[in-house]
């Protein structure tokens, strides 16, 4: 390599895997002339995944829990496209962006695999055509307009079959389930004022989880008593219980029964990003194996971490959870490896052990374990809400989250639906017809 060209760091994916990483190579590599630190990513934005639900359940605005990745990063080169396919042994990426998917060779010298995981239907019938997903803003946001519709078609006068509109089902009892069913019930619920055609006996809120206590990650005392608050607030809960199916009509369940609904959010499986499959190395049940310092085997330069990476965990003799404070320790970690390896250095290898782990499970209650202690209730609802707010990038954004909280306290829900529809237009000639119509009416009545 001669001495004009840098040394190129090229980053794929801006979850907080990645992001974190090129904000650890924003305080070091990225500083030096010498290295090119680039970012590519489909959304322009980090996207602050544990308050999702909030923004379904209209808690929060719809902007406030993302931010503008090109204002996160100012020495890191940004490229908001699609990764096409990526060449190990020419150590080249292919990308894509614009209207018409214009495509880019991008040349690395270190690369830092952080896809993620996308969601799997398990090809479970009519699933992927009829159900919703909670893994992306633009998922919040239907989620939201959607639940919204159903009460506007279930409130008008004409509508004679109100118990589909009025039922709505989440599969799924792991974290992202249960704070989706918990804030879809707050909404729900909480907005029929708004609607005189329409009582809280119509509604019908359930989630189906297929073990037998929901949260299994906080343990079953946890769990029981998320269950408990739940059912308390008229959520129906189906433990041992799978979706088969979904057609036009209803969701087809393990136990022989189904469900007449229009709504079904899917929150029960993921799975590595799809491009995992075409990189020619070991992997463990989609997610490419990597040693302790996150570096892939027999490639060098070759980084991986967060959802689409195994990597091991010494005390558990496992790999690490696909947890959002994983992944943005593993980012920080990893650019440090990078720096050891071009500045010379010792490379740390990953440890961690999880710090603790919470749930919002609505009406201003939640569950938590911090180190091995238990807490619930309102407590527990602010321990999730102080320390998520903490740990939400930039100041900007934890103002403004702040203080949507605070209004939700004194208002009550917003129920716009955000449709990206254009206004009503019309192409006329110069003369008015509306005035034409209107003399030759005069005119005739004359």
């Amino acid at each position: 390599m001669s001495a004009a060209e840098p040394t190129r760091i090229l980053i794929l994916g801006g979850g907080f895997a990645g992001m974190y990483a090129a904000m650890q190579f924003e305080k070091t590599l990225a500083r030096d002339p010498d290295v090119e630190v680039t970012m590519v990513n489909r959304e322009n934005f980090f996207l602050f995944t544990p308050m999702l639900h909030e923004v379904a359940a209209s808690d929060l605005d719809l902007t406030t829990i993302v931010n503008p990745a090109r204002k996160m990063l100012k020495r890191v080169n940004f490229f908001a496209g699609e990764v096409e396919g990526i060449d190990l042994p020419s150590k080249q990426v292919r990308v894509s962006h614009g209207f018409e998917g214009h495509e880019h060779t991008l040349r690395y010298d270190h690369l830092v695999v952080g896809l993620g995981s996308i969601t799997n239907f398990y090809n479970l019938p009519g699933l992927e055509q009829r159900a919703l997903t909670m893994k992306s803003l633009g998922d919040a946001i239907t989620l939201r307009n959607h639940l919204i519709a159903q009460l506007e078609e279930a409130d008008s006068e004409c509508c004679r079959f109100k118990h589909p509109l009025l039922t709505f089902v989440v599969a799924g009892g792991g974290f992202a389930g249960v704070e989706t069913i918990a804030g879809v019930n707050d909404f729900v619920r909480e907005s029929l004022h708004a609607y005189p055609h329409l009582t809280e006996s119509m509604l019908r809120v359930v989630l189906v989880h297929p073990g037998p206590v929901i949260l299994p990650e906080l343990g079953e005392k946890l769990g029981a008593y998320a269950q408990k608050k739940l059912t308390e607030r008229k959520v129906e809960i189906l433990v041992n219980t799978r979706v088969e199916g979904v057609s036009e009509e209803a969701i087809e369940l393990s136990n022989g029964t189904t469900l007449e609904a229009n709504t079904l959010v899917w929150t029960a499986g993921t799975s590595p990003n799809p491009l995992m499959e075409s990189i020619p190395c070991e992997k463990e049940r989609g997610r490419l194996k990597v040693n302790r310092f996150m570096e892939v085997p027999d490639w060098p330069g070759v980084w991986a971490l967060g959802d689409c990476a195994a990597v091991p965990d010494p005390k558990t003799g496992k790999t690490c959870p696909p947890t959002a404070q994983h992944a943005l320790r593993q980012g920080k970690v990893l650019a440090g490896n990078i720096q050891a390896e071009i500045r010379g250095g010792r490379k740390k290898p990953f440890e961690f052990s999880t710090v603790g782990q919470l749930a919002a499970i609505g009406k201003r209650t939640g569950v938590a374990n911090i180190l091995g202690v238990n807490f619930s209730g309102f407590f527990a609802w602010w321990l999730w809400r102080t320390i998520y707010l903490s740990k939400l990038p930039r100041f900007e954004k934890k103002v403004r989250v702040a203080l949507d909280w605070t209004l939700d306290i004194l208002f009550s829900k917003d129920l716009v639906q955000f449709l990206t529809v254009r206004a009503p237009s019309v192409s006329r000639s110069e003369e008015d017809p509306p005035v034409r119509a209107v003399s030759e009416v005069v005119a005739r009545r004359g």
